[in-house]
């Protein structure tokens, strides 16, 4: 039968080895000094030879109990690995995570972390607001907030998290009918499908090396809403700007086309707020984790 028993007097003289003090074994174990003295004298006892040499000065260890601490300290690693399992257990997120996320860039890539985030962590719940308002996160109700801007924002508690860059694209057949493009002053001036701004003119602007080029066009046609969008630029409707990532599949499929694909035009930064560092509980770490993983493997660059 095997000597069950001696299982912990095992893992604390693998302590007492490492620490080559009584005292300082007895305090990392949560033990008295005397219990683990005690159980090194039943292992030795049960052993029948001894292990440590003490001195009121000092411990040395036996040849012996070189050899054995060996195996003694795989006992010891296993106990620090139950430890660490109850510990990583205790702290699997649980409670809500309060999130604000712009309507695309939510559905594209919130949505689809927060399903395996929520899978994984069977005791974490989300509250999700998909919104283009803007907030002040210290101020709101929000844990997180997801903001895309030209600029850094202000707020203290604030990560990078990618680049969007802004294009033309519409049909193969819609700019078959067109003059052929190709610089921006070739553009037509009617029939752009934008999103929804205070003016119904805007300027287009395009960079390329050196050159920097300002188009005033005319919107027959805006949203809020980039599948509204997209949906007009597919029936044929006009030229949409639209982020590059939004017409990234179309473009694949090849019902969409980029319009003057070798000129750079706005470029936006997607950023994400966090209330303060003091409420990063370890379900918002890890879905920041989650989701910066997700962003890092999408390419954001320009569909051709």
């Amino acid at each position: 039968m095997e000597k069950i028993e001696n299982l912990i007097p095992m893992a604390v003289f693998a302590r007492v080895v490492e620490t080559l003090s009584f005292t300082e074994a007895a305090l990392t174990l949560g033990m008295s000094k005397s219990s683990v003295s005690r159980d090194i004298s039943v292992l030795e006892k049960r052993i029948g030879a001894m292990l440590l040499k003490r001195t009121t000065r000092k411990i040395e260890i036996t040849e012996l109990g070189l050899s054995y601490y060996q195996h003694c300290f795989k006992i010891l690693n296993e106990l620090r690995a139950a430890e660490r399992f109850i510990q990583e257990y205790y702290e699997e997120p649980t409670g809500t995570i309060k999130i604000l996320a712009p309507v695309t860039f939510g559905k594209r890539y919130v949505l689809p972390t927060l399903n395996t985030y929520l899978k994984r962590n069977i005791m974490a719940n989300v509250v999700l607001d998909l919104s283009d308002k803007e907030v002040d996160i210290k101020e709101s109700q929000y844990d997180l907030s997801i903001v895309v801007s030209q600029s850094t924002p202000t707020h203290e508690y604030t990560k990078y998290l990618c680049t969007i860059q802004w294009g033309l694209y519409a049909t193969p057949d819609f700019i078959a009918r067109m003059r052929p493009i190709l610089t921006p002053k070739d553009l037509p001036t009617h029939s752009y499908i934008l999103f929804c701004g205070v003016a119904r003119t805007i300027s287009l602007p395009f960079r390329k090396e050196k050159q920097k080029i300002n188009i005033d066009i005319h919107s027959r046609f805006r949203s809020n809403n980039s599948i509204a969008l997209i949906n007009m630029a597919l029936s044929g409707f006009g030229i949409a700007y639209l982020p590059n990532y939004v017409a990234r599949e179309s473009v694949a499929e090849g019902k969409l086309v980029r319009i003057l694909p070798n000129w750079q035009m706005d470029e936006y930064k997607v950023w994400l707020l966090t209330k303060a560092r003091n409420t990063m509980t370890s379900g918002i770490k890890q879905f920041i984790d989650e989701l910066q993983q997700l962003i890092t493997s999408a390419e954001f660059k320009d569909p051709r």
